[in-house]
C-alpha cells in the first residue's frame, strides 16, 4: 500500500530565516540524503520502501512529501519520521532542525484498503473510529515527549506572524474582522494579525511549491495526467482536467501566482481577476491555515478571521465600472442575495482555456498568462467599434472617391 507522508521541518528556535542561496543548499543536502536511500526501516525492523519524495524549502524550513510502500498507515508514518530524523542528525548543517509535523494523507478508500491489508497481533482495530482515536492519542503522546512545536516555538511563530501582518497591505485588519469599535469587532487584534501574517508567510510556500511542481512536470510530463510524479499544487486542481495541466499551463500559473501575491502586498483594493487567481487564492488560504495549525495557532478566532477575509475578497463591493456584470447572471448567495462578484471557482469550466480570462474589462491578467486568442478577439471588437463610430463612414467616402473618375 502506498501512502503519502507529509513531513514539516522547521529551523531551530531563534535561527534566522533562510535566504535564496541557503534554501538551494538545503534542497541539495536533503536530495543527496534521500537519493542514498533504497528502503527505510519501520517498526520492529519492518522494511518500508521509499518510492518517491518531493522537497520544498521555504524561509522557515522545509516541507517534504514522502511516498512510501508500507503494510499500514501507522508503519508508514513512523518510518517516515525515523528516516527524516536520522537524515537531519547525520547532516551537520541540519542537525538542530525540528520535525513539527509528520502525518499521512489518506482518503477513505485507501483507509479501508489499509485496514484490509494490516494483520497480525499489532494490526489496528477494524473500527475506523477506534483506529482514529488511537492514532490521535499516539500523536498527542509523541508531542508530549518532545516532538512537534514546543510552546516557546508557538510563541515565536505568533510574534513572527504578527510582524508580517502589515505586509498584507491590500487587506487591512478590518478584512479579518477587527475594528477599533468594540461593538462591531468580530475578532481580537491579535487573531486578525495572526491570520494576516499567516497569509504573508504562506506566499513563499505557495510559490515554492508551484516551482517544484513545474520542475517535476518538466522532467516527467508532458501533462499531470501522463506523469507518475508527485505534485503539491497541481494535484489539488480539478482532476478531470489533469490532461490540460502542461508545462506551459504551469508556467502561466506561476506567473499568475506571483502577480496575485504581489497585489496582496500593495495598498489598493483587491479581488481575484480571473479563475486561475481564485484557485490560487484558495490554495494560499489553505497554506495559511496549515501554517497556523502547525504551530497551534489556529484557534476559533483565527479561523473566523481567515473566513472573513475569504468572504471579503471573493465578494467585494461592485465597482462602478463593473455594473454591466451585475446581473441577472449573478449567482445567488446562500441567504438569497445576489453576489456582486465571482464566487470561488469550485467547479471551473471543462477547459483551462478560460482560467486566465479577466472577469471584467477593468481586471488585469499578466501578459504572459493572458490568452492570446482572446486578446485578438478583443482587438477585433475594438476595431469593429471604431468602424461603427466613424471609420466606416470614412471607408464609404474613400470608396465613393474611387468611383468618381468613372
Amino acid at each position: 500500500m502506498t501512502y503519502v507522508v507529509t513531513v514539516t521541518v522547521t529551523l531551530p528556535e531563534g535561527a534566522p530565516e533562510l535566504d535564496v542561496l541557503q534554501r538551494e543548499g538545503v534542497i541539495h543536502l536533503l536530495r543527496r540524503g534521500f537519493d542514498s536511500l533504497e528502503a527505510i526501516e519501520g517498526p520492529d525492523g519492518m522494511e518500508v520502501d521509499l518510492i518517491e519524495d518531493v522537497i520544498a524549502v521555504h524561509p522557515g524550513g522545509a516541507l517534504l512529501k514522502l511516498f512510501v510502500d508500507a503494510p499500514a498507515l501507522e508503519f508508514a508514518e513512523d518510518a517516515a519520521r525515523e528516516v527524516v530524523t536520522e537524515l537531519l542528525e547525520q547532516t551537520d548543517p541540519l542537525a538542530d532542525w525540528l520535525i513539527a509535523r509528520c502525518a499521512v494523507e489518506l482518503n477513505s478508500e485507501l483507509l479501508q484498503e489499509s485496514l484490509d491489508a494490516a494483520d497480525g497481533p499489532d494490526a489496528p482495530p477494524a473500527d475506523p473510529a477506534e483506529r482514529a482515536r488511537r492514532h490521535e492519542a499516539a500523536k498527542l503522546s509523541t508531542t508530549a515527549q518532545g516532538h512537534g512545536p514546543r510552546p516557546s516555538e508557538a510563541e515565536v511563530m505568533r510574534a513572527r506572524l504578527r510582524e508580517l501582518a502589515p505586509a498584507l497591505a491590500a487587506a487591512p485588519l478590518e478584512s479579518f474582522g477587527y475594528t477599533e469599535d468594540a461593538g462591531e469587532r468580530v475578532v481580537g487584534k491579535e487573531a486578525a494579525e495572526v491570520a494576516a501574517g499567516s497569509l504573508v508567510y504562506a506566499i513563499d510556500l505557495l510559490v515554492d511549491e508551484l516551482f517544484t511542481d513545474l520542475a517535476g512536470l518538466e522532467e516527467d510530463g508532458p501533462t499531470v495526467a501522463d506523469s507518475d510524479a508527485a505534485f503539491m499544487i497541481l494535484e489539488d486542481l480539478p482532476p478531470h482536467l489533469a490532461h490540460e495541466y502542461t508545462v506551459l499551463f504551469t508556467r502561466r500559473l506561476v506567473v499568475t501566482a506571483i502577480t496575485l501575491t504581489a497585489r496582496l502586498t500593495q495598498a489598493a483594493p483587491f479581488r481575484p481577476s480571473c479563475t486561475a487567481e481564485e484557485l490560487l487564492l484558495r490554495a494560499l488560504l489553505t497554506q495559511a491555515e496549515v501554517t497556523a495549525d502547525l504551530y497551534g495557532l489556529l484557534d476559533e478566532e483565527v479561523s473566523t478571521a481567515l473566513e472573513l477575509f475569504a468572504e471579503a475578497v471573493y465578494a467585494p463591493a461592485l465597482a462602478p465600472e463593473d455594473e454591466a456584470r451585475e446581473a441577472p447572471e449573478a449567482p445567488e448567495a446562500s441567504d438569497g442575495r445576489a453576489e456582486q462578484a465571482p464566487a470561488p471557482a469550485s467547479a471551473p469550466a471543462d477547459s483551462v482555456d478560460t482560467w486566465f480570462t479577466p472577469f471584467t474589462p477593468s481586471d488585469r491578467v499578466h501578459p504572459y498568462a493572458a490568452n492570446e486568442d482572446e486578446e485578438d478577439e478583443e482587438d477585433d471588437e475594438t476595431d469593429g467599434a471604431e468602424e461603427a463610430d466613424g471609420t466606416g463612414e470614412t471607408d464609404e467616402s474613400e470608396e465613393s472617391l474611387r468611383r468618381k473618375p468613372d
